[in-house]
């Protein structure tokens, strides 16, 4: 913010701006003049790795900072140089009545105003430049890691902390490159010289500029603090507005309010807190005008005391002082006040600066749990899909085991339907195949090769998962088949998608297989989007289908339109089956019963009926029950 004083000596007037450089109070983190409780708590340790570590970022583009740096200086002194000027313009050109010299030096305050900010320009890009650059460099690196990561971290991760890493905290890296490092180096810059011209004119005068910044760029920090703490309740306040607006105007929140009769209730609680936020935010916008008033008022103090003591000192005691010298002073103190208080928080952004790298660093550390073996196996002969367990054990945490000695055989061409109570470790046993996880004991083999010794694309290129919980992408039918083959063919997709019996249901539609399916297919009904699945992994062609519950939550008549599609691709495919559907479940070759993260029982389903265990009760509570419901819808008496 600046304010004009008006000054006048032998009849002559001109303005000079001071200007004093708040810290910002909006614009996240990075504007803070100071650290808050959490940021106290959570200060970063300095080490010399760290700071090492952060520069091997900056390294590959070491020319592109040294020049910037090199901009940095130059544009900096050059930008000081029109308020030396100015003392010559007012001594030599208009007290000396000199028109020659009067135009020469404006001119030359022209160009060297032009100068340095042509030369700004060029900084700027520069760091612009070299701050995306890292930050690309940084994305690229994170998300490669990311994808890396186990299933276990993202399913023990909070997702949005993950997100705000790949994008909030690297865009403040960008900040703190293009911003806080170029900041603190400039002002530096602009301090250093500016004290020295300052000395170089009058050490008096010079003293005296010293002793006055801090006196206006302290309470300037004090009323940023409480214009923030302002803005950050107002925030709050606003976030709950967008809560209440996202719960009860989104489809299902708006059908819950009406079905209850709460709409007078969620107004009345809209009303309290919008009106709450109104208030907060018209005490931080007055709050920060009647900071202004005062703070405009006060800077006019500072260029009055060097007018002061500069009068002073030239009237009765050097008379080789200029009103020249004096306008000098007066321009250098405005431009010293901004360096000053971005100084003052150079501890401050400091710490932000490291707290940043630091969260990102912690995840760059993660260690990769599930990694391609030194020499991972590519075998030449084409896989035929055969699993093996062998004593295997797994537990999602140290401590706590899920499976327990587990082991089986599935022989090309076969297949397997595994059952079992819920969360008795069904799933968990199927991740183990593609190593989504590694197995805490025993070992998981694929055509006789423990999975760990197998290439990671090859292994996961011949396992073809049909999960309960399907996940489209929102984009046309057509997009979320490629996603399994981009090459694939049409003729191809329509053949994938008759044997997933969905063709049909395309093929009635306006636009066929470019038909949009909404963001994750709510566009489509549930066995709709169930069949897609199938129809998507058809089409990547694996040794091994899994089927994971892809019956599991859908009517009868999805469900066997779903069986009929299953039914002739278990007979021609080595398949593993999870299902609480009997229909499912008769399908295959084998069943296996698991109990407790344990094989407890093993046969075909009249062996396991007539054996009177888990099996059998799992068949009368679950099994019958729905076989004789889909025979009443069928017209046959149960």
């Amino acid at each position: 913010m600046c304010s004009s004083v008006e000054t006048g000596k032998t009849g002559l007037h001109w303005q000079q701006k001071v200007c004093i450089m708040p810290p910002p109070m909006h614009g996240g983190p990075m504007g803070r003049g100071f650290l808050t409780d959490e940021e106290k708590a959570n200060r970063p340790k300095v080490t010399f790795a760290l700071i090492r570590r952060i520069f091997s970022w900056l390294l590959p583009y070491m020319r592109q900072l040294l020049l910037i740096l090199a901009c940095i200086i130059l544009s900096s002194v050059l930008n000081l140089f029109p308020s030396v000027l100015t003392g010559k313009i007012i001594d030599d050109g208009l007290i000396g009545q000199n028109l020659p010299v009067l135009v020469k030096l404006i001119l030359l305050s022209l160009a060297v105003t032009f100068g340095a900010n042509l030369i700004g320009v060029g900084e700027s890009y520069l760091n612009t430049w070299v701050a995306q650059h890292i930050t690309f460099d940084m994305r690229n690196q994170m998300y490669r890691h990311l994808q890396q990561m186990s299933q276990r971290f993202f399913t023990s991760s909070s997702q949005g902390d993950i997100i705000t890493r790949m994008t909030s905290d690297i865009d403040g890296v960008e900040r703190i490159i293009s911003n806080t490092f170029t900041s603190i180096l400039s002002n530096a810059i602009t301090l250093i010289v500016a004290i020295v011209m300052m000395y170089n004119r009058n050490w008096i005068l010079a003293t005296v500029a010293l002793v006055i910044v801090p006196l206006f760029t302290i309470p300037t920090r004090h009323a940023g603090k409480t214009r923030w703490t302002l803005t950050r309740e107002a925030q709050e306040c606003n976030d709950q507005v967008n809560g209440i607006l996202n719960e009860t105007l989104s489809v299902s929140g708006q059908l819950l309010v009406k079905l209850f009769g709460k709409e007078d209730v969620e107004y009345e609680r809209y009303r309290s807190v919008n009106e709450r936020m109104i208030k907060l935010n018209i005490r931080e916008r007055m709050a920060g005008r009647w900071f202004f008033m005062i703070l405009v008022t006060f800077t006019s103090i500072g260029p009055m005391l060097i007018y002061l003591i500069g009068g002073i000192l030239m009237m009765r005691y050097d008379a080789r002082l200029t009103v020249g010298d004096i306008s000098v002073m007066v321009a250098l103190l405005g431009r010293m006040y901004g360096p000053v208080n971005q100084l003052l928080n150079l501890h401050v952004e400091w710490i932000r600066s490291m707290a940043m790298f630091t969260r990102i660093f912690e995840y760059f550390d993660m260690p990769l749990e599930i990694r391609n073996a030194e020499n991972a196996i590519v075998p030449a002969k084409p896989a035929e899909g055969c699993v093996t367990f062998s004593h295997v054990s797994f537990g999602y945490e140290p401590d706590r085991e899920i499976l327990h000695d587990v082991t089986f055989s599935l022989e090309s061409g076969r297949s397997i339907a595994i059952v079992g109570p819920s969360g008795s470790g069904k799933s968990t046993m199927i991740n183990l195949i593609p190593r989504l996880y590694d197995v805490s004991a025993g070992t998981v083999f694929f055509d006789g090769t423990d999975v760990r010794q197998l290439d990671l694309a090859y292994l996961r290129q011949n396992v073809g998962i049909v999960s309960q919980e399907t996940y489209l992408f929102n984009g046309t039918i057509r997009e979320n088949l490629l996603y399994a083959r981009p090459d694939a063919s049409e003729t191809d997709l329509i053949e994938a998608c008759k044997k997933a019996n969905i063709w049909d249901f395309i093929e009635a539609q306006e636009t066929k297989l470019d038909t949009v399916v909404g963001n994750r297919g709510l566009k489509l009904s549930g066995g709709e989007k169930q069949r897609l699945s199938i129809a998507r992994v058809l089409l990547k062609d694996p040794a091994l289908l899994i089927f994971d519950e892809a019956t599991s939550s859908l009517d009868s008549i999805s469900e066997s339109k779903i069986q009929e599609a299953i039914d002739p691709i278990i007979d021609s495919r080595t398949s593993i089956l999870i299902a609480h559907r009997l229909s499912t479940i008769l399908a295959a070759d084998e069943i296996l019963v698991v109990r407790d993260g344990r094989i407890v029982e093993r046969g075909v389903h009249e062996t396991l009926v007539k054996a009177g265990g888990i099996y059998t009760e799992l068949y009368e509570t679950q099994f019958r029950r729905a076989l004789d419901e889909n025979r009443t819808e069928s017209g046959i008496q149960p």
